[in-house]
């Protein structure tokens, strides 16, 4: 396999090379131009795009300065990537006492419990120095010096060069510093949570009561997403970010902006209010007329490089590599896509699944994005059922699968269906002739008695006969007892009156 990605790689380079090396014969490239004329009044700036991390604008990037509560950014990136929402945080004498006074807080109390997701609202919202230092002490294990660590082993992983923290939520410390680089770094390596955008964006916020206060009400600081001091700041393109301020910082801001597809960030240090709001307003606007994001995909087809002799034996397979479509490249709008320099380049073992090169581009001196090259596995020639689904390298044909099991398991089903009809025929069966012979003997037994009830009245009636017989017989017999006849007198008696 890591044959097949290299030479796949050295092969795409070869022709992209081949391909921008006969353009170049053929048309003479005009002068690459960045735009910048874009007036800033706060001592650094930068402007990112979202996607491909290209710097649109940069003012003073890498010299460091205190960023106040933009600390809080990443306070919230380690506590998103190391702990779950609904652990519970718990604030201690240092989290409440060491952050009250002239430092924005929401009144927290010493061994008051509340979840982390409530922390972050109170600390991104009203910036709450308590719920960052409990935040810290939470996700450091209970020791503060245990989350700097993080704080500044997280800044380096991110490639940042000019940054060091000293505390999570930002008060002066001459060892607390950042750059607008490192910052910009590190709030869009934030902004890839979900959460983080769901929290950063929200304008007001109750925080439910808990075991020892009522529930509280929290407003968003960032007057560019929030109306809660003032409209005037309103920017309807803004989605989130944070904002900061100590005397020693002046006004910092992080902010996320959308527009017609693009995603900007912009972070502002050493500022004043309202220059950190217009600054970050005039820089989005500039920004979104004067770049536009391209689609690799939409712009490269690999079909049209395969004539080209440096493609070699992969000319007549490229069907087996595609462009990713979330591939992007961002240039000023006075330059085309093909004015972008291209660079293949083999990707590493821990490149994301399926990809075996990389097309970086560049200009003016700038990355302005890329996509990876994915070698597709499976193909019609290679596998003519598409048994494998497309998550795992196979095709995105439609196909029919003979699943032996399932067969199996049906096949068994109505086995089992027709084995219970069987029996319930037999068992019908038995129980209508058993219910047969019992209505045979009721009958035979009925018929038995009626006959015997016959018989005993036939005897009955013949002794009824036979007694009225013998009862008239015996009324008609002369008197024998005196040998005389029997003379009844016939007068009727004179009755007496």
């Amino acid at each position: 396999m890591n044959r097949i990605k290299k030479w796949i790689a050295l092969c795409l380079a070869g022709a992209i090379t081949a391909v921008s090396s006969l353009g170049s014969a053929i048309n003479t490239q005009a002068a690459e131009y960045w735009p910048d004329n874009v007036s800033v009044t706060s001592g650094a700036a930068i402007v990112v795009e979202m996607e491909t991390g290209t710097v649109l604008y940069e003012k003073n990037a890498d010299t460091s300065h205190y960023p106040a509560s933009i600390t809080k950014v990443m306070t919230a990136l380690l506590a998103l990537e190391n702990c779950e929402l609904d652990e519970i945080v718990t604030f201690s004498e240092e989290a409440v006492y060491g952050n009250e006074g002239d430092t924005s807080h929401i009144a927290r109390e010493v061994g008051e419990e509340m979840t982390l997701e409530n922390c972050l609202y109170g600390m991104m919202l009203e910036s709450a120095n308590e719920c960052a230092w409990a935040i810290g002490e939470h996700v450091g294990g209970g020791s503060m010096d245990k989350f700097v660590e993080m704080m500044n082993a997280k800044a380096k992983e991110l490639g940042c060069t000019g940054t060091h923290f000293a505390n999570p939520n930002g008060l002066p410390n001459p060892d607390h510093y950042v750059t607008a680089r490192d910052m910009a770094l590190i709030a869009r390596a934030a902004y890839q949570y979900p959460e983080f955008r769901k929290i950063s964006s929200t304008r007001a916020y109750t925080i439910p009561a808990d075991n020892k206060k009522e529930a509280y009400n929290c407003n968003n600081t960032h007057g560019m997403i929030s109306n809660h001091r003032g409209s005037s700041n309103l920017y309807e393109y803004a989605l989130g970010g944070k904002t900061g301020y100590t005397d020693v910082a002046g006004n910092t801001l992080v902010t996320y902006a959308q527009k017609n597809g693009m995603t900007l960030l912009c972070v502002i240090l050493d500022s004043s209010n309202p220059a950190h709001y217009n600054d970050t307003e005039n820089l989005f606007e500039y920004c979104f007329q004067n770049f536009s994001l391209y689609s690799v995909a939409d712009n490269v087809n690999l079909s049209d490089m395969s004539d080209q002799a440096a493609l070699g034996s992969l000319s007549d397979k490229i069907d087996l590599i595609r462009v990713d479509e979330d591939g992007v490249v961002v240039l000023p709008n006075t330059a085309s896509f093909t004015d972008a320099q291209a660079t293949v380049t083999p990707t590493d073992k821990n490149a994301d699944k399926g990809a075996v090169a990389k097309i970086s581009y560049t200009y003016a001196g700038k990355q302005v994005g890329g996509a990876n090259v994915i070698y597709e596995k499976n193909t019609k020639a290679t596998y003519p059922f598409h048994n494998i689904s497309a998550d795992k390298g196979g095709s995105k044909v439609k196909y029919f699968r003979i699943d032996f099991k399932t067969i199996l398991l049906v096949i068994g089903i109505i086995l089992i269906f027709l084995l219970a009809v069987y029996v319930w025929n037999v068992m019908s069966g038995q129980i209508l002739l058993s219910h047969h012979r019992k209505n045979e003997d009721r009958k035979k037994r009925s018929r038995y008695r009626q006959i015997s009830r016959n018989k005993r009245r036939k005897r009955k009636a013949a002794a009824s006969r036979a007694a009225s017989s013998r009862g008239t017989a015996t009324r008609r017999q002369p008197n024998r007892t005196s040998g005389k006849p029997i003379h009844r007198n016939t007068k009727r008696s004179k009755r007496t009156r």
